[in-house]
């Protein structure tokens, strides 16, 4: 521990090396002793509560020394381990012997909170262990403190094993458009993806979906974080070709077959965090879009005479800009959510359509013993001239469950409330009840063509029902029997938690 003289008051103290140690700390670990003749089993208790102070929060940090000097001053001498440098070594991942990665240092750097010249932190350093992991692009990560010439200072040796950069995969899923057959809503889907582009961890996929009816082929590059911005701001350029039901005027428009909407979308977003829990995006998007029928001809009225595009023309033309803010109070399905979205139709050449477009939804959990209860409600609104195929659609499993997709009513409004009750089964087994209201808010005959009228949706509705959920590495599985209050029932099936 160091000199300490016999028989002296303790009169002051001098706290040399202690960089990150609260000076209130050390004034109330010593306050009692101020004028007191110092003991030496008390001042072993302070030393040991100090070390504590470094070892609870996983610093790398403890008294080497303490003596007393002339006019009883208590000098304390306290050793920090500051990060002297870091060092990204990569691994090949079948002999474990170092070897050239691919991944750019820089981009290894960039996600780490230790930086050169702070106290080492072992709790710092898993949690940047975790984030290394969670960019999909490592398989292992370890950090492993080496010694210095420097007793105060310590490298970190970074020990890093790649992932492959690329790979194929195919699957399958569940379209919520409105088909027929044996095998209807089911889809198929191939894709590839790099998950390292540039050696940065920027992400290219190429995918095609394919179903009954829906195909959807889509080109999407992501860099989760952008070089030299420090506020973590991601950018996404995205070019999709799709072909998907329309639930707002249904799937039959003559005995030859189904009304497709026919979509080309390219855009771009930059999403970044601004406060905590809250995190925003920015994009701008160009949609050419219109409707086909089952030989992919363009059409412009449905069975009914209505129109199926804004402008009269086969396609209508669009340029968007997005705003959409999002609220999660943690990551548990359960706790509080909310998203604000935003589009606004900007009209750059005439013929391309104006209208804005707002929507939010929210959901709160509470825990009631061992159940679950979540209460969810969701609403929007558009004004100008829009596409009616995109006018919102009331009914389905991510609506009012009971009824079919879009078959509650589409309008200009809308307002959905929902109210679940879930407990653990057995296993990753979770039972359901729960009860939904959906509301055009009388909108529908504001649609361009009425479609919802001329298909004599009701314009509201209820379901309730219950079910069971299954936990898997895709998302909940959600197998769902809903009854309406027009006493039809309906199975639902559907993967991951309600939008």
């Amino acid at each position: 521990m160091g000199k300490v003289e016999p028989n002296q008051e303790f009169q002051g103290l001098i706290c040399e090396g202690a960089n990150v140690l609260p000076l209130k700390f050390l004034e109330d670990a010593f306050r009692d002793g101020y004028g007191k003749i110092v003991n030496i089993r008390h001042l072993d208790q302070v030393i040991k509560s100090i070390n504590g102070w470094y070892y609870e929060r996983g610093l790398s940090g403890l008294v080497s020394y303490a003596e007393i000097l002339s006019g009883g001053i208590l000098r304390l001498q306290v050793s920090e381990a500051e990060v002297n440098n870091i060092v990204i070594q990569f691994l090949d991942r079948r002999t474990g012997e170092p070897t050239t990665g691919k991944t750019r240092p820089e981009t290894i750097l960039q996600q780490l909170t230790t930086k050169k010249g702070q106290v080492y932190s072992r709790l710092q350093g898993k949690r940047d262990v975790e984030t290394i992991l969670t960019m999909g692009i490592m398989e292992d990560v370890t950090i492993i403190p080496q010694p210095t010439g420097d007793p105060r200072k310590v490298d970190l040796v970074m020990n890093l094993v790649e992932r492959p950069s690329g790979g194929f995969s195919a699957g399958g899923g569940i379209s919520y458009g409105i088909t027929n057959g044996p095998l209807a809503g089911l889809i198929g889907s191939f894709a590839y993806s790099h998950r390292n582009v540039f050696g940065r961890n920027q992400k290219l996929n190429f995918s095609l979906e394919r179903g009954q009816i829906d195909s959807i082929f889509r080109i999407k590059y992501t860099d989760p974080w952008i070089e030299g911005d420090n506020k973590r701001t991601s950018r996404a350029i995205m070019i999709q070709n799709s072909r998907t039901p329309s639930l707002v005027h249904g799937n039959i428009v003559s005995a030859r077959g189904g009304l497709t909407i026919a979509r080309v979308t390219a855009g771009i977003e930059y999403s970044r965090p601004f406060r905590p829990k809250w995190s925003g995006t920015l994009g701008l998007i160009f949609q050419h879009a219109g409707a086909r029928d089952d030989r992919g001809n363009p059409i412009i009225r449905d069975i009914y005479n209505s129109p199926l595009t804004a402008s009269g023309n086969g396609y209508d033309d669009m340029l968007i800009a997005k705003f959409e803010g999002v609220y999660t109070d943690s990551g548990d399905h359960s706790s509080s959510t909310f998203v604000f979205n935003m589009e606004q139709g900007l009209p750059v050449l005439p013929e391309w359509l104006c209208f804005n477009r707002v929507s939010a939804r929210a959901r709160q959990g509470y825990e009631i013993g061992p159940a679950r209860l979540v209460l969810s409600v969701s609403g929007g609104h558009v004004i100008g001239n829009f596409p009616p195929h995109e006018a919102f659609a009331i009914g389905g499993i991510n609506s009012v469950r009971g009824y079919e997709e879009g078959a509650v009513g589409s309008g200009r409004s809308y307002m959905v409330g929902s109210g679940e009750i879930s407990f653990r089964m057995f296993g990753p087994v979770e039972g359901v009840l729960f009860a939904d209201y959906g509301n055009d808010l009388g909108s529908g005959p504001t649609v361009r063509g009425d479609p919802a009228g001329a298909r004599g949706k009701p314009g509201n509705g209820r379901g309730f029902g219950a079910g069971i959920r299954v936990d898997s590495p895709l998302g909940p599985l959600r197998l769902e029997y809903g009854f309406n209050d027009k006493l039809a029932r309906r199975f639902h099936f559907g993967v991951g938690y309600r939008n």
